[in-house]
């Protein structure tokens, strides 16, 4: 009865079951029916719907195996599983390869690996620094987690380890070891310098080179096995490694299969054949030669066999193994490829030769240094030998060529075992070891259709490893249940020892093949009926072929397997011709006889290896001692190989094994496809199943008992939670399960038999579903109940309203028919009087219309008849005048006419006239007496004229008289005609007026109507343009609308894509500053390193050579840290002469230890000198600026020049008058001397007190003037060079002195000469000032005209601009102008600040200097001391100096000073009970003393003790929080008093007079603020070092495991490999504890006195770290990946900002540090189903990689049942859209990342004057100054 009948309860309606398919191997079905016991058939429906009936077996009655719970698929252990048996661990496989992507998976203690085919992201150096220090169970499976606790257990058991790595060819193996080998060399790193883990790494592709091969099922085939020790010293740092191979494929030498290839080393130096270097090899392509063109595929893809080349010959550099050596390897290895091109041709049957002078043999010979003719015979020849007798025999072709291959292939072994043997001595370790692990890289089991020799030894070394294996599985889980105190059955697993006995045992396989290997005539046929007589009746494990006699099949472990006995003892014997080895022997080439050179100790299998290691070897090798016999026989390879292995199963069975079992999920390479085929045929080889099988045998789940009662908790009633968890269980348990036998009690887990959890989980989901039907129900009843409550409330009120309507509505029908009646009666009436009106008012209409028709018609008549007489009128006039205007008319015509005719009658007459007299004058000049008759006749005719005359003159007269009175009728008639003609004309001009006015008329009315027509036309025109107009004024509306928006969008995004160019400009400035500082400070991090690194070699030094050294102290680090002039103190000197006694030991070092340094020293010098080049360029650009200003000060100063001497010659006249007063004074006195001549009052006593006087009054001037002298040149020389600051104010001190001890002539004289500087200087200061001031008026000129084009300019544009833009550009260039006035006026008034505080310094110090001076002067010339006699003393009351804030202290106290103040300082007590920052003010207090009195040798060991010490501390006590945090809270304050007190003006805009008074005066310290601020952030670098430590291992538990938010999440069933448990233990971290050493870390530093600024950079790294740490871990922990942890991680997330609010850091930018934690929580709380929701988490996770959101969605997993998986689909769709991310694959984040620091200036308002020394300090020897 198996377990599936123990479980028939199981088996309902809806279980799920697995039934065998054969495609498939196993697939999932339903239960459609509940299953009865009897019932022969289930009924079930498949996942695709069909419905089928599975039949049991009619003998066994087995029902299929059940399906594990949803929750349970994908678990990171398969023994978490609550069903354990091959499909539910075959579907765990497979779900996590193909949906999680996840290769590694537990079982039990074996880590199962499945070859992606891909190349992964998760063996960074991030990804095992996040593995290192952790728990095996913690983390999700990983080969770095198998090495870790490996790794971790040498440590805690003093126990030698094994990594076992196992699995067919192409399942990864040898990847697994490598990365294995990885991280021990990155976690644990070397003893020395000597960089042993990178020669072990580069062990991996020699290895690969010489015994890697192209397979049909791998593209890099390992063809060996290998056993590599890593050897470790007492500290666990690597040391050395060692390395044991075993049965390398030989036969691949000589041939390949189709689509194989030969070992790579063989085409790395065909497609290298073109380089000069290899050319001597006469190689060619790989197509060329027989040994490497059988498998005719020579290429891998993607591999570069010449770059490859490469590699394998730096790898050799690297261990050792010299140019020369290495020439000779490729040399023996293009030998052999020469060698099998060898083609033997037969002689005859019996016989064979080879053609003369073949090429390649030529080729062979050359390069192996032998003759042609030796190697050509011996080819083809062997030798016998009898016991009487040696004698030369000829071999056949065949012979012939196989003895070629065995000679290839022996040179080749000997080759492959040099390299080893020399890889071995390069990794050899040089001092003890301690303890190793051992990796051992080796083929698994393996079948193929035909299966030879290598395939048996193969599955022999399986079946050795399976039995050790499987008792290694059966140890722990007898150890498991003896801690917890379970009774202990016995177990009935799978023994493999009768195989391994058929196999090793006597009259075994193996010893059945010696034996007949030494039989003369031994062949394969003869040794297969020896073993079908010896084992086929007596075995069952072995069996016989039906169809064949030369095979047989052994059942393994695994399966069974059909060998064929063909090649059996060849491959066992391995023999090569005696005779060819000699040949090879007598080589010229060293390499080739140092390979063949004492063979014996060579091929031993039991000699022992240098470093006292034992060397195991599986090759085949002749056994021969000097004098032996030659019928000796050597050792088998069978023998030899199970020798090998049983020394290797002592070695495992000696360590602590750890198992890896690689899959290969299918063989078309693939990646991530899974061949369940495949897989089940491998798990059931490696012992996977196995380990499942005896899991599952006894009890497989197992429960703590707080993990238990949190996920059950839901099964208890209140009455049964007691407050023992134990007990709890047990009685829930014994209420829930009643077979006992289903589960047991240990003292710390409860042990549930197979299949129980998944029951408990059946009981816990129905309880749920229970629970959320009761809650439903309940909230259903309360839904429809409130439903009906509002309807019915609903319904009254409708009623209500109903009901009001009605009533509303008759009474508004009775009020509508009584206004009805009304407006009848009102309507009817107004009826009838709307007609009576109408009527009247048509009456009256009528009667108006006709009345006013008979008046117009009247009015009419009388307008007509008026009109008409007018008419007649005006027409009667106008008739008589133009009768009358014609008749005058006719008569002037006719007038003129007549007129007309009598003159042209007289014209006529005259002209004849003319005419006649012109002729006959020009015919007859005679003419003219008949001229004078007619004269005469003249006269006559005049006379009668005159008479005539007369009488006309009368008749004129009278004819005047009535000319008048016709004149006066003509008048009259002239003014009527004048008048008709005017009426006439007027007539005339009216008709024509009228005409016109007609004809204007009926232009008018034409242009009226034409304009009528075109104004219709136009304004219908009009009227459909301006629709147009409007419709087009509509579109450009709505298009400058468009454009508008489009424009302010433009110019929006144009700001923003500005702004965001901007922040992005200004983010990669400051992200390129960050990086500066930060490569920076990790120089500084490095630099530091090699001083410690140093201190610890002279430490061990000194030990070695056990010389105490009491006195000896650290090299200064300042000095080599920047290029100051910073000296050396006595420290230094003992330091040097300790290096100096170290040398003889140093020279005994490693010698690569010390190229490691040089190199580094060399580069740092390198750094340094190019530092060093900058600066000396900065400083010659300087000196050529500061040369240009000599030059031109220079021609300034001779005119000063002349202007001194003159003022030094006034000077010196007035001193030469002061002299002679004196003497004067002086005899006066000497030649009065008498009793009374001393008295007051006394003529000689007067002249002294008045020159007395005088001179004082003068000397005070002169006092006065000295000051202002001496405060200029302060001033001047301030910026002058530290040469002339040291040696001037040393004379004028020296001057001073003797001006208070001499004589007042020499104090006068004195006077004189500091005026006379203190004049130069006042004229060189005004010389200075008034070119100062010239140049400011040529800038403030300069700067006018440009204002004034600018000014120009921004009019010009102005103008061209349209009236609101102008002004607004006028108010813009308005407000720029004031913001500059305003700006200048505030630098003037600066300025002004900075000269107000420079003369009240400079008046403060003139008055306490007069002061000193003054009371000096008065004592040396008072009168007392000039004259002899008793004179009344004067007492001249002195006023107590005030603290300058200097403290004095004698040279030899300085090392008290620092022993007192820095090394022996309880930083608690200071922090509490004493101001912030107090040793940094003392110490500053005594620097600005040394400085005062200008002791350069004090600052310079003052300042570089205080480094030293504070140095020393560090060191000491590094790991002290509160310490490091003293420390650089004071190095800070003090690096800003430095820069507060420096006299920079950029230092002193926060400092009081009294702070500016302060100042220091002599020296410039700023290379020393430098050195201060390196040394801060060295301080700051080892603060953030210190505080991770302290909450590295609070993170993950508070963060993660700790459930902040009680009952959300519930555990998870584990496995063996268990995790941390999420409930809180006692000493567990919690969240809490995290907030509490945050607050601990801030409340120390505020206590401590640190930046504020500086704070809020510590707090960002401590969340950095908080949150990279956190994120890490969730993206290696597929427990962690649920819901309810994404709701706890947000709520641990919320009390950290909660806690940066109350300690005002919100703006630090801590938060934004925490940004991907949160994003990720988000990511799995989101909905993770559609497109809209893929969308919507791209873009809330912006701050996750495309790799991180992905791992995690990958990892998501169900805590419950209600919960669902994320789909493969939707991460395909995400990855799609995350496509075109530009970002970093790195997975994990990187947790060493410190952020660059910054030291802010911050100045202290605390005066100096003002600090008190507590006597607690020990500093009494301090003196306050």
């Amino acid at each position: 009865m198996n377990e599936n009948q123990e479980l028939d309860y199981m088996f309902v309606k809806f279980a799920r079951v697995w039934i065998p398919d054969a495609d498939e191997v196993w697939k999932s079905a339903e239960l459609t029916k509940n299953y009865k016991h009897g019932d022969s058939t289930l009924h079930l429906t498949l996942e695709d719907g069909m419905d089928i009936e599975h039949k049991l077996d009619d003998k066994t009655k087995n029902l299929p195996h059940l399906r594990n719970p949803d929750i349970l698929v994908g678990e990171n252990d398969l023994t978490a599983l609550s069903y354990l048996h091959e499909p539910a661990v075959l579907h765990n496989l497979k779900v996590r390869f193909t949906d999680s992507k996840l290769i590694y998976t537990y079982c039990g203690i074996v880590l199962v690996a499945i070859n992606p085919y891909e190349n992964l992201p998760i063996y960074g150096s991030d990804i095992i620094n996040a593995y290192s220090g952790q728990n095996m169970g913690d983390m999700d499976p990983h080969i770095f987690a198998v090495a870790e606790e490996a790794y971790k257990q040498m440590a805690r058991d003093e126990r030698n380890q094994s990594i076992i790595v196992s699995g067919e060819s192409g399942a990864g193996k040898t990847v697994s070891a490598k990365y294995a080998m990885r991280y021990f060399a990155t976690v644990s790193g070397a003893a020395t310098e000597a960089n042993v883990e990178e020669k072990v790494l580069a062990s991996n592709p020699i290895m690969e080179a010489i015994g890697n091969a192209k397979t049909t099922r791998n593209d890099n085939s390992s063809r060996f096995g290998k056993y590599i020790e890593i050897g470790f010293d007492k500290r666990y740092r690597i040391i050395g490694a060692n390395m044991r191979t075993y049965l390398l494929e030989k036969s691949r030498v000589v041939f390949q299969a189709d689509e194989e290839r030969n070992y790579h080393i063989f085409y790395q130096l065909c497609a290298s054949s073109h380089l000069p270097e290899f050319k001597n090899l006469k190689l060619g392509s790989a197509d060329v030669f027989h040994c490497t063109n059988q498998g005719r595929n020579p290429v891998i893809d993607g591999v570069d066999d010449a770059k490859e080349m490469c590699t394998t010959q730096h790898a050799f550099s690297l261990l050792g193994i010299n140019e020369l050596n290495q020439k000779g390897l490729f040399q023996v290895l293009a030998a052999i490829l020469h060698l099998g091109n060898v083609e033997i041709k037969d002689r005859d049957s019996d016989s064979s030769i080879i053609p003369p002078n073949n090429r390649h043999l030529t080729v062979f010979c050359e390069l192996m240094g032998v003759t042609y003719q030796d190697m050509s015979h011996w080819l083809c020849h062997k030798k016998l030998k009898t016991a009487q007798e040696t004698y030369i025999k000829p071999i056949p072709r065949l012979q012939a060529s196989n003895a070629r291959d065995a000679l290839a292939k022996h040179i080749y072994a000997k080759v492959f075992n040099w390299i080893v043997d020399h890889v071995n001595k390069s990794l050899r370790a040089t001092v003890k070891q301690h303890s190793f692990i051992g990796v051992l890289d080796i083929y698994g089991f393996e079948t193929f259709e035909i299966n030879s020799f290598e395939q048996f030894c193969i599955n022999y070394a399986n079946e050795k490893l399976q039995q050790q294996f499987n008792m290694h599985v059966f140890k722990l889980e007898q150890e498991e249940y003896l801690k917890e105190q379970i009774p202990w059955t016995l177990i009935d697993f799978y023994d493999n020892q009768p195989c391994i006995n058929l196999i090793e045992a006597k009259m075994g396989v193996l010893d059945l093949l010696d034996e007949e290997c030494k039989m003369p005539k031994g062949s394969d046929d003869s040794w297969a009926q020896k073993l079908y007589n010896t084992h086929l009746k007596t075995c069952s494990l072995f069996e016989k072929p039906r169809m064949s006699n030369k095979a047989f099949i052994i059942q393994h472990f695994a399966d069974k397997v059909q060998y064929q006995c063909d090649g059996f003892l060849e491959k066992n014997k391995d023999t090569v011709n005696e005779e060819q080895i000699n040949v090879l022997k007598a080589s010229k080439l060293d390499l080739l006889v140092e390979l063949f050179q004492d063979e014996e100790k060579v091929t031993s299998p039991t000699g022992t290896a240098p470093g006292g290691r034992t060397r195991l070897s599986v090759k085949p090798k002749q056994i021969r001692s000097a004098g032996a016999s030659s019928k000796e026989h050597k050792k088998t390879v069978g023998c030899q190989f199970r020798n090998s292995l049983a020394m290797l199963m002592e070695t495992l069975n000696a360590t602590t094994p750890h198992y890896v079992r690689c899959i290969k999920p299918n063989d078309l390479k693939f990646p991530f496809t899974f061949d369940p085929k495949r897989a089940v045929q491998q798990l059931r080889a490696c012992g996977v199943l196995e380990t499942i099988r005896i899991s599952a045998a006894g009890f497989p789940s197992r429960w703590t008992y707080q993990e238990f009662f949190s996920r059950y908790r839901v099964l208890m009633k209140q009455k049964d939670v007691l407050s023992d968890r134990r007990l709890t269980c047990r009685n829930v348990l014994e209420k829930l399960v009643q077979d006992q036998d289903k589960y047991q009690f240990g003292k710390t887990k409860i042990f549930f038999r197979a299949g129980q959890v998944a029951y408990l989980e059946k009981l816990r989901a129905d309880k749920l579903r229970k629970a959320c039907v009761r809650i439903q129900k309940t909230i259903r009843c309360w839904l429809v109940r409130k439903k009906y409550l509002r309807k019915k409330h609903a319904a009254i009120t409708i009623q209500r309203y109903t009901r009001g309507h009605q009533a509303r509505c008759l009474v508004k029908y009775m009020r509508q028919t009584l206004a009805a009646i009304t407006i009848q009666k009102f309507q009817r009436m107004c009826v009838q009087r709307k007609l009576y009106l109408q009527k009247q008012a048509a009456a009256l209409v009528m009667q108006t219309i006709l009345r006013a028709y008979m008046a117009r018609q009247k009015y009419q008549g009388l307008l007509r008849n008026h009109k008409a007489v007018f008419i007649q009128k005006h027409v009667r006039g106008w008739l008589a005048r133009q009768r009358y205007k014609r008749s005058l008319r006719a008569i002037v015509y006719l007038q003129c006419c007549i007129r007309r005719m009598k003159a042209k009658k007289e014209l006529k007459k005259l002209k004849i006239e003319a005419r006649s007299v012109e002729h006959f004058k020009k015919l007859n000049v005679g003419m003219e007496n008949k001229i004078m008759q007619l004269q005469r006749k003249l006269d006559e005719q005049a006379k009668d004229n005159r008479v005539t005359s007369e009488r006309l003159s009368c008749l004129e007269t009278s004819h005047a008289v009535e000319s008048d009175k016709l004149k006066v009728e003509v008048s009259k008639l002239k003014g009527i005609e004048e008048e008709a003609k005017n009426n006439a004309n007027r007539v005339t001009s009216l008709l024509e007026e009228l005409e016109r006015l007609r004809k204007e008329l009926t232009t008018t009315q034409k242009e009226k109507k034409t304009i009528e027509d075109w104004a219709t036309k136009y304004r219908d025109e009009m009227e459909k343009m301006v629709a147009e107009l409007k419709q087009q004024n509509g579109l450009l509306k709505t298009e400058k609308d468009d454009l508008n928006r489009m424009i302010k969008e433009q110019s929006q995004q144009m700001t923003e894509k500005m702004t965001r160019a901007l922040a992005e400009e200004t983010q990669q400035l400051e992200s390129d500053l960050n990086e500066e500082r930060s490569r920076y400070q990790n120089l500084l991090t490095e630099h530091l390193r090699l001083e410690e690194r140093y201190d610890d070699l002279k430490e061990e030094i000194t030990l070695s050579v056990s010389v105490p050294k009491p006195g000896h102290r650290r090299t200064d680090s300042t000095h080599s840290s920047n290029g100051s002039e910073c000296t050396y103190n006595s420290e230094f000197a003992e330091s040097e002469e300790s290096s100096r006694h170290g040398e003889d030991v140093t020279r005994g070092m490693d010698t690569s230890l010390t190229l490691k340094l040089q190199k580094r020293v060399t580069e740092l010098e390198q750094e340094k000198s190019s530092l060093r080049n900058e600066l000396e360029n900065k400083e010659e650009q300087f000196q050529r600026a500061r040369v240009r200003d000599d030059e031109e000060h220079k021609k300034s100063r001779g005119a000063e020049l002349e202007y001194e001497s003159l003022k030094r010659q006034e000077l010196d006249s007035e001193n030469k008058k002061l002299k002679h007063d004196l003497t004067a004074m002086r005899q006066s006195l000497l030649g009065n001397a008498g009793a009374g001549a001393g008295a007051p009052g006394s003529p000689p006593y007067k002249v002294l007190m008045d020159q007395l006087n005088s001179s004082c009054e003068e000397l005070e001037v002169r006092k006065e003037e000295v000051l202002i002298l001496r405060s200029q040149l302060v001033s001047q020389k301030e910026a002058m060079q530290h040469k002339e600051t040291m040696t001037e104010p040393v004379h004028y001190a020296e001057d001073v002195h003797k001006m208070k001890d001499s004589g007042a002539i020499t104090q006068a004289y004195l006077g004189l000469k500091e005026t006379n500087r203190l004049l130069e200087g006042q004229m060189q200061q005004q010389r200075r000032s008034y070119d100062n001031e010239v140049e400011v008026l040529r800038g403030e000129l300069q700067s006018v005209k440009e204002e004034n084009n600018r000014q120009q300019q921004l009019l010009a544009q102005n103008l061209q601009l349209p009236p609101e833009a102008r002004i607004e550009a006028s108010l813009q260039h308005e407000i720029t102008r004031l913001t500059n006035e305003n700006l200048d006026l505030m630098e003037q008034l600066e300025k002004q600040d900075k000269t107000i505080r420079k003369l009240k310094k400079q008046l403060k110090v003139f008055s306490k200097k007069i002061g000193e001076m003054g009371a000096g002067q008065v004592e040396t010339i008072s009168p007392g001391q000039m004259v002899e006699e008793t004179v009344r003393p004067v007492n001249i009351p002195r006023r107590e100096k005030d603290f300058q804030g200097m403290l004095e202290y004698k040279k030899e106290d300085e090392l008290k000073l620092v022993k007192n103040l820095i090394l022996e300082l309880k930083p608690r007590g200071v922090a509490v009970n004493l101001i912030p920052g107090l040793p940094a003010y003392i110490l500053f207090m005594c620097l600005r003393h040394a400085d005062y009195v200008n002791d350069d040798q004090k600052v310079r060991t003052l300042l570089t003790s205080t480094i030293n010490s504070i140095k020393k501390i560090l060191k000491k006590r590094g790991d002290d929080f509160e310490t490091v945090s003293f420390w650089l809270s004071n190095t800070c304050r003090f690096l800003h008093c430095l820069k507060q007190y420096s006299g920079d003006e950029s230092f002193m805009k926060h400092n009081t007079p009294k702070q500016n008074d302060h100042c220091l005066s002599n020296f410039d310290l700023a290379e020393y603020r430098q050195v201060l601020s390196d040394l801060a952030i060295q301080i700051y670098q080892q603060l953030i070092k210190c505080m991770e430590n302290i909450l590295q291992p609070m993170i993950v538990s508070g963060m993660l495991e700790h459930e902040t938010i009680q009952g959300v999440s519930g555990v998870k069933p584990t496995g063996l490999r268990k995790r941390t448990s999420s409930i809180a233990d006692e000493g567990t971290y919690t969240l809490e504890s995290i907030l509490r050493q945050l607050s601990a870390f801030h409340s120390t530093m505020c206590q401590h006195g640190t930046d504020p600024e500086l704070i809020k950079q510590v707090v960002k790294q401590q969340f950095y770290i908080i949150g990279a740490v956190t994120l890490n871990n969730l993206l290696l922990r597929k427990d962690m990946c649920s819901w309810s942890k994404g709701m706890q991680i947000r709520y641990n997330v919320s009390q950290l900002e909660e806690w940066l609010r109350d300690k005002s850091l919100m703006l630090c930018g801590a938060k934004e540090t925490l940004e991907p934690l949160i994003q990720a929580a988000q990511l799995l709380q989101v909905k993770k189903k559609t497109d809209e929701d893929a969308e919507a988490i791209c873009s809330m996770c912006n701050s996750l990689s495309t790799s991180q959101i992905v791992k995690v969605l990958n990892l998501y997993t169900p805590v419950n049942e209600f919960e669902e998986r994320v789909s493969v689909t939707f991460i395909r769709t995400i990855q799609t859209r995350l496509r075109d991310r530009c970002e970093t694959p790195q997975l994990l984040m990187d947790t060493k990342i410190i952020y660059p620091v910054t030291f802010p200036f911050n100045p202290s308002s605390l005066a100096l004057e003002t600090i008190q020394i507590p006597g607690s300090l020990n500093l009494a020897f301090l003196t306050r100054v």
